[in-house]
């Protein structure tokens, strides 16, 4: 199996990109935040290739997408919750993150996206 392929489990899939960057999808919505940090963890714990984490700095944009009207969740407590679930998976700490980009918009269907890739 090629990295670049989507891996899925349940509400989850990830992939390594052609770039290196790690691109994960996660169907549906919900206000706890913090439901996201224990899927995305067991995920990449059980499903996911083991990665190696990076010790550089990394660029990490979030995006919510979410049907009719706009879901009621803080987006920096979405944000601490998927960041926290890439520590010791994409980079040793959070502190590593020089960019970040977190954005909600109205999509065809509700999740989340986030594509994390090493900075240069």
């Amino acid at each position: 199996m090629s990295l670049a392929e989507w891996v899925s489990a349940g509400k989850v899939r990830a992939r390594i990109t052609d770039e290196g960057a790690l691109e994960v999808r996660c169907h549906g919505l919900t206000t706890q935040a913090k439901y996201y940090k224990t899927l995305l963890k067991e995920f990449f714990r059980k499903e996911f290739p083991p990665l190696r984490p990076g010790y550089g700095d990394y660029s990490v944009h979030i995006m919510m997408e979410y049907t009719g009207d706009a879901p009621w969740m803080d987006l920096d407590n979405l944000a601490k919750a998927l960041l926290d679930s890439l520590t010791g998976n994409v980079f040793e700490d959070d502190h590593q993150v020089a960019r970040l980009l977190v954005e909600r918009r109205v999509g065809e269907r509700e999740g989340i996206w986030l594509k994390a890739e090493a900075l240069d």
